[in-house]
């Protein structure tokens, strides 16, 4: 582990990065507005063990090669675009093919497992954890086991954010629980966002 003069650093940075508003974040919000609190948790935790793919990866390097071929990070993030913006299509058909009195439900254990892809599938989480935990590692112990911890940790409060997002957009969306028209209007939005994430992704490019 690293000492206390560098753990408490990175327990600052890490918390601020997991509040600062992003793609998880609005993911999240964008699944619990679509499929209610049960979906938005099981989403959460979806990104959290998707999260931990790429801790464990850039633990053994596979991560630092993605990154470093610019053919398998172009494929990696045309999936991970085209996944999530077949998720809001899917989202936003389906708010215009229901009653407005019927919550769309797709199934926790289906929104935790698109979670763990949507997390996967992100270029973009690989080349953060490969910036940003090295810097906080001391080379002179086991580099790996340093990168796992750090990385469970930065995944932890990640999805400590997510829960907290999720059990806000779910307050939210039962404040329109007695306007059908408007629930529908925030399915197809959350469609819309899920979209415009993986058009953000399509467009990321491969750091230098």
């Amino acid at each position: 582990m690293p000492s206390l003069a560098v753990f408490l650093p990175f327990i600052t940075i890490a918390l601020l990065v997991a509040i600062t508003p992003g793609p998880g974040i609005f993911y999240i919000a964008a699944r619990t507005l679509d499929g209610g609190l049960e979906e938005g948790l099981s989403s959460s935790a979806g990104l959290g063990l998707g999260g931990l793919v790429h801790v464990i990866g850039g633990a053994v390097g596979i991560s630092a090669l993605v990154m470093a071929s610019a053919e398998a990070f172009t494929v990696l993030k045309i999936v991970g675009a085209f996944y999530l913006i077949w998720l809001g299509i899917k989202s936003w058909r389906s708010a215009r093919n229901v009653s407005p009195n019927v919550v769309r439900k797709t199934g926790a254990r289906q929104a935790f497992r698109e979670g763990i892809l949507v997390e996967a599938l992100n270029p973009k989480t690989a080349a953060f954890f490969l910036a940003f935990i090295p810097q906080f590692v001391d080379p002179s112990k086991p580099v790996a086991i340093q990168f796992i911890v750090l990385g469970l940790i930065s995944v932890a409060l990640n999805t400590g954010v997510d829960l907290a997002v999720a059990y806000w957009a779910a307050r939210v969306r039962s404040g329109f629980a007695g306007r059908p028209a408007m629930l529908v209007r925030m399915r197809q939005a959350s469609g819309a966002i899920m979209c415009g994430l993986g058009a953000t992704l399509l467009f990321a490019r491969r750091s230098a």
